[in-house]
C-alpha cells in the first residue's frame, strides 16, 4: 500500500519550477550532473545549475569534435 507521504513527494526533475522554458533543467539543490529528463525513458539532461555538469558537457563536445576532425583528416 502506498503511504500518503509517497504520493505527495515529487522528484526534483518533475517540478515545473526547475525547468527554464520547459527544456533546461536548473536546480541548485540537485547535486546530480545528469538528472533524468521528465520522461525517464528519454534519457538524461544536464543540470545547468551545477558548474561541473557544464564543464563535463563541454569536455564531451570537445572530445567529440576532436575525434571527428581527426577521423576526417585521416580519410582525406
Amino acid at each position: 500500500m502506498i503511504e500518503p507521504n509517497e504520493i505527495d513527494r515529487q522528484l526534483p526533475e518533475e517540478d515545473n519550477s526547475k525547468w527554464i522554458w520547459g527544456i533546461f533543467y536548473f536546480n541548485r539543490n540537485d547535486k546530480r550532473l545528469f538528472p533524468p529528463k521528465r520522461e525517464h525513458w528519454m534519457g538524461w539532461t544536464v543540470n545547468f545549475a551545477n558548474p561541473y555538469s557544464i564543464i563535463s558537457m563541454t569536455a564531451i563536445f570537445v572530445i567529440a569534435i576532436y575525434c571527428i576532425r581527426h577521423f576526417l583528416m585521416r580519410v582525406n
